[in-house]
């Protein structure tokens, strides 16, 4: 009976093994910002890096022990976010932990997300992510780096990284918009390789958190 209780555990731990998640801060800006990303970007792993993840992403807050149970956490909005002590405390540990979170600017979120990184890191600056990092080379290779995907102000893409232990730890995307290029095709009318430079970008960091 023992072994066959083990068994029903071991399986259910592995159908579930690979879960994201979308992190629900304070401040006003929109966290619920593009519905459809996640849950495209999901399938589009699943059917194309092997991945095994959960299609529905569970949203957490920054200050809850649930993070630990979520190797990757996506931030977005375009607005202020706020996090006070408790939630900077809760999301140091999770970084140093082994955790993992991609803010991705979905555009007027750059101003005050630095502020709250500045808290996460008071020791560290980002640093830019040179274009033969490992994120941008497999399984889909960009050897430009991070793509454009919406114009916004016009400028250059870039992702912005903190690493703890030669590790990156948190990925800052800006001035590209990933997760609109993951929404549905009918919300942005984006072209289709444009959809697809995105879907692929967000293999690649998928792939690098499941791999490291």
């Amino acid at each position: 009976m023992k072994k066959i209780v083990y068994l029903l555990f071991f399986t259910s731990t592995l159908a579930f093994s690979q879960e994201i998640a979308l992190l629900k801060y304070s401040g006003g800006g929109d966290w619920y910002a593009n519905p459809t990303a996640l849950p495209n970007l999901i399938r589009f792993c699943n059917q194309n890096v092997n991945t095994r993840i959960n299609p529905k992403p569970v949203t957490v807050s920054p200050g809850s022990p649930d993070i630990f149970s979520y190797p990757f956490i996506h931030m977005t909005g375009h607005g202020n976010v706020i996090f006070n002590d408790l939630e900077i405390q809760n999301l140091q540990n999770y970084l140093y932990s082994g955790g993992f979170l991609h803010i991705d600017d979905n555009y007027g979120m750059d101003q005050y997300i630095r502020k709250e990184i500045n808290k996460l890191f008071p020791n560290d600056n980002l640093v830019e992510l040179p274009s033969s990092h490992e994120i941008f080379q497999k399984p889909f290779s960009f050897p430009n780096g991070l793509p454009k995907i919406h114009e916004h102000d016009g400028k250059r893409a870039q992702a912005f990284g903190i690493f703890i232990n030669n590790k990156l730890a948190l990925l800052y995307t800006y001035e590209c918009d990933l997760g609109d290029g993951w929404e549905n095709p009918e919300v942005h009318n984006d072209p289709q390789n444009v959809r697809e430079n995105a879907l692929k970008m967000g293999a690649n960091i998928i792939s690098y958190i499941f791999k490291n």
